[in-house]
């Protein structure tokens, strides 16, 4: 295995930093969205994401050129069939995973692993979708991925061990640290984290201070980074809610309910950041 071919589908926040992440990493990279359009607002992205880098002197004009040569956009899934690995990073639906990734088990050269970025449906149940369900991994990056130095490796029933080495082995070769995790919903960080960011919701429906002041009382109090809420758009209220609903439904526990006000933000399309509303305006 060549393992430096790397295929994404999706060219949102995460696919664009998944992309980002390999391609900086001297990897070969082709990144696929439904519409050209999406492929090149991905391609802005990673090109403002490095400029970024270029005005804090980590990164040089030529490496930025460099690194942006070695990415190829297409809206094809078929332009995939020759990528090492896959990395699915489309939106958090069961559905339309499941599609995916019996699309791709049909057109991926044999040996070539196929890799969800999902985070928090089941990877058993994903790999089921295939026929090569041992070479079927969830590799979970956190956005920002370039920044973000985890990649949470979910090994599904059918996983094999050379899988999950070989995947550990490409973290590390882009500079992650890779945690092995049990396929279980949420994993391990969205099990913690997102039930917190649903209480921070929970707390702003029922009035207990403002948002701006729930954030700076994490921040403050606990030594977060980032307030939950404002983390909440970072991520997108859609995604964290559909977490929520995963646990849900998947655990039967009351606790993991999500807040009636996430429920309305979401209804109202107020996702966060990529909208330019959420429980902040940007």
């Amino acid at each position: 295995m060549r393992e430096n071919c790397i295929g994404v589908v999706g060219s949102g926040a995460m696919g664009s930093g998944i992309s980002q992440a390999f391609a900086v990493a001297g990897y070969a990279v082709t990144m696929t969205d439904v519409a050209e359009a999406q492929t090149q607002r991905g391609l802005a992205t990673i090109s403002s994401s490095l400029d970024r880098l270029i005005k804090k002197e980590k990164m040089s004009e030529a490496e930025k050129t460099a690194v942006l040569a070695r990415i190829t956009t297409s809206t094809e899934l078929a332009s995939l069939s020759d990528c090492d690995l896959i990395v699915e990073a489309a939106t958090e639906n069961l559905e339309l995973k499941l599609k995916i990734f019996s699309q791709l088990d049909s057109i991926a050269k044999e040996g070539a692993i196929l890799a969800s970025n999902t985070s928090s449906i089941s990877i058993t149940r994903i790999a089921a979708a295939t026929k090569r369900s041992s070479q079927v991994i969830g590799m979970h990056f956190f956005n920002p991925v370039p920044v973000m130095a985890l990649v949470e490796l979910v090994a599904g029933l059918q996983t094999s061990d050379e899988t999950r080495r070989i995947v550990a082995a490409l973290a590390e070769s882009i500079g992650k640290t890779a945690v092995n995790v049990r396929n279980s919903p949420g994993f391990v960080v969205n099990r913690m984290l997102c039930p917190m960011i649903n209480e921070a919701v929970f707390a702003l429906g029922e009035g207990l201070a403002t948002a701006a002041e729930i954030d700076e009382a994490m921040k403050l109090g606990a030594n977060h980074p980032i307030g939950p809420l404002a983390l909440c758009d970072l991520i997108g209220l859609d995604v964290q809610l559909a977490v929520m609903q995963v646990l849900f439904e998947s655990f039967k526990d009351p606790k993991y309910r999500a807040a009636p006000l996430l429920i309305e933000m979401v209804e109202a399309g107020y996702l966060g950041r990529k909208t330019g509303r959420g429980f902040f305006a940007y």
